[in-house]
C-alpha cells in the first residue's frame, strides 16, 4: 500500500507539472470520491494497527503535497495568462490617436440657425408649441370658422374632428397672446404638416419660420420695416423688396413680399421664371378678430406677423432645385454643406 501511495503521489505530481490545462480533472482523478487516492485509504481497514498509522500519515502527506501542486500549478497559469494578455493588449500611448468622426448639421439647421440669430438681434425671442395640435388653435382662433374656404386648402392631417397635425405655426402665436401680455415679439419655428403630395416642390412635412409682434402703436410701417433689416441681413445691403397686396384669414391688410431676382436684377429669367421677382415670404397686420380671440383689446393694441418657409429660404440660398433631397438622407448631397 506504501508503494502505491509513492506511485500515485509520483504520477500525479508530474501530470500536474506537465499540465497546461485540465486541472480539475486531475484533482477529481486523484483526490475524488472516486479517485485513486480515496481508493487506497478505503483499503486502510486490512492493516494491521501498527501499520494503520503510519499509511494513514503517509494518505496526509501525499493529499497534502497533490493539493498545493494543483494550487501551485493554478497561480502559475493564472499568472502567465495574465502576462500573454498585458503583451498582446500593450498600448504605445505615444502613438496619435485616431480623432472622431465629426457630424454637420444639416442645412435646414444650419439655414435656420442663421435666422434665428438674425430675429435675436432684433430683439426677437423664441417660442414653441405643439406639432399635434387642437382645430381651435390652428384654425378657428385665427378667423378660419369651421365654413372658412381656406380649411379646403389647407388639405389637413386630422387625428380627430378637433385634434390635427397643425398646417402652420400660427398656433403658437395664438397661445403666446393668450398667456402673455403685450408687448410681445417672438419667432415661432418648427415643423407643419400639410397633405400634400411628393414631389420636386412640395412635401407633407416641411418648416416654417412665423413672427408676431403686438404692442400699441404697431403699423405696416413697422411691418416692413423689420422684413426689410431681416432680408438685407440675409442676402445683402443691396437686396430689393417689393410689398404686393393678398389675402390671409388672419391678418388685414396683408402682403405678399417678394425680392428681386439676384441673378438678373428685375430683367427676367430662368431662375425667376421670367418675373424679375421671387416670392419670399407673407405677412400682414393682426386681423383685430384675432387680437379679440385671444382676449387682447384690438383698439388699445395692434400687431403684426409674417410667415417664412424654411425650404424655399435654403433652396434660394444654395440653388437646390428639388425639395426631396433635403430628407432623402444622401450623404453625397448633404456633405457639400
Amino acid at each position: 500500500m506504501k508503494e502505491a501511495l509513492k506511485r500515485i503521489e509520483e504520477e500525479a505530481l508530474a501530470q500536474i507539472a506537465a499540465a497546461e490545462e485540465g486541472l480539475d480533472e486531475l484533482r477529481v482523478k486523484y483526490l475524488g470520491k472516486k479517485g485513486e487516492l480515496t481508493a487506497i485509504l478505503k483499503q486502510m481497514g486490512g492493516l494491521s494497527a501498527e501499520e494503520r498509522p503510519v499509511v494513514g500519515q503517509l494518505a496526509n502527506r501525499v493529499r497534502s503535497g497533490i493539493e498545493e501542486a494543483i494550487a501551485q500549478k493554478t497561480a502559475q497559469l493564472k499568472a502567465e495568462k495574465l502576462a500573454r494578455q498585458l503583451e498582446s493588449e500593450a498600448l504605445d500611448v505615444t502613438i496619435p490617436g485616431q480623432a472622431p468622426k465629426l457630424g454637420k448639421k444639416h442645412p435646414l439647421t444650419q439655414v435656420l440657425d442663421d435666422l434665428t440669430e438674425i430675429f435675436l438681434g432684433m430683439g426677437f425671442s423664441v417660442a414653441t408649441g405643439p406639432e399635434v395640435e387642437y382645430d381651435y388653435y390652428n384654425f378657428e382662433a385665427l378667423n378660419l370658422p369651421p365654413d372658412h374656404p381656406a380649411r379646403d386648402t389647407q388639405d389637413t392631417f386630422y387625428i380627430t374632428d378637433k385634434v390635427l397635425l397643425r398646417t402652420q405655426t400660427s398656433p403658437v402665436q395664438v397661445r403666446v397672446m393668450e398667456r402673455q401680455k403685450p408687448p410681445i415679439k417672438i419667432i415661432a419655428p418648427g415643423r407643419v404638416y400639410r397633405s400634400d403630395a411628393v414631389d420636386a416642390t412640395h412635401a407633407p412635412v416641411f418648416h416654417q419660420i412665423e413672427g408676431l409682434v403686438v404692442d400699441r402703436g404697431i403699423t405696416m410701417a413697422d411691418l416692413k420695416g423689420t422684413l426689410n433689416t431681416f432680408i438685407k441681413k440675409l442676402y445683402g445691403p443691396d437686396t430689393v423688396t417689393r410689398f404686393r397686396p393678398h389675402h390671409f384669414p388672419f391678418t388685414e391688410p396683408s402682403a405678399e413680399v417678394d425680392t428681386q431676382c439676384f441673378a438678373c436684377h428685375g430683367e427676367g429669367c430662368r431662375l425667376c421664371k421670367g418675373e424679375g421677382w421671387i416670392e419670399l415670404l407673407g405677412c400682414g397686420m393682426v386681423h383685430p378678430k384675432v387680437l379679440k380671440n385671444c382676449g387682447i383689446d384690438p383698439e388699445e393694441y395692434s400687431g403684426f406677423a409674417f410667415g417664412i418657409g424654411l425650404e424655399r429660404i435654403v433652396m434660394r440660398r444654395y440653388n437646390i432645385d428639388d425639395l426631396r433631397l433635403f430628407s432623402d438622407n444622401d450623404l453625397r448631397f448633404l456633405n457639400q454643406f
